[in-house]
């Protein structure tokens, strides 16, 4: 029984965190399309941050929740791909790894304002606020989540966005050849998953969030001390 609640434990403190950073993923690859000329992603409905139309219900729901309830040590989930049309981009290099990164990117400005949340909650707020605790967990694994969504997004295979941030500097030709890849990327990605490899990820993860948070509480103590 502990295990269960243990897990559900989890469950509530990580799925809202998840929920927010694949939908702001997907955001930030429509926001970023619809500014270099794509409104593919607009007119689906998808430029929104709205979480119904982004939720795959294996990737967004049945995989995560499985995944915090059983305590594994990798998370894996995601949202619907948003439809991006790189012809339709104003430059179609530039626009490519613009739109690539802006997935990723999105994850990284989320990660900070998480950790800017923690630190004014605990800086400004008293123990005894209703659920201190809970918003403060709740905000600590959020930071370490988009780190982790934005860094294995740039994993260089095909679909993900590393593969198009290298695609953005090939030839047609080579580009078409390094597309080959995502018959085996799913292969290639259980296969860094089963055999532990994929864990090195977060030996970053842990770096970039905890700098965040530790510069999050940095810029909060400065403007608690100035008051």
């Amino acid at each position: 029984m502990d295990g269960l609640q243990d897990g559900i434990l989890r469950l509530a403190y990580q799925f809202v965190p998840f929920l927010i950073a694949v939908v702001g993923h997907e955001f930030g690859h429509a926001f970023v399309a619809h500014l270099w000329g794509d409104d593919s992603a607009k007119n689906s409905g998808r430029l929104t941050l709205n979480p119904a139309p982004h939720i795959d219900v294996l990737g967004t729901l049945v995989f995560p929740i499985l995944s915090m309830v059983s305590g594994v040590s990798v998370m894996f989930g995601w949202a619907i791909p948003v439809p991006i049309d790189p012809s339709k981009f104003r430059k179609f290099r530039p626009g490519l790894f613009s739109v690539a990164l802006g997935g990723p990117g999105a994850n990284v400005i989320m990660a900070f304002g998480f950790a800017f949340a923690l630190a004014a909650l605990q800086r400004f707020a008293s123990p005894e606020f209703f659920f201190f605790k809970e918003f403060s967990i709740m905000f600590e694994f959020a930071v370490y989540i988009n780190y982790g969504l934005a860094l294995f997004n740039l994993i260089p295979l095909p679909p993900l966005d590393g593969s198009k941030v290298i695609q953005s500097f090939l030839s047609p030709r080579a580009m078409f050849k390094y597309e080959q890849l995502s018959r085996v990327s799913a292969f290639i990605l259980l296969a860094l998953i089963l055999t532990g490899v994929i864990r090195f990820i977060g030996v970053p993860v842990m770096f970039a969030a905890q700098w965040t948070l530790d510069f999050g509480f940095r810029i909060f103590s400065a403007a608690g001390g100035s008051l």
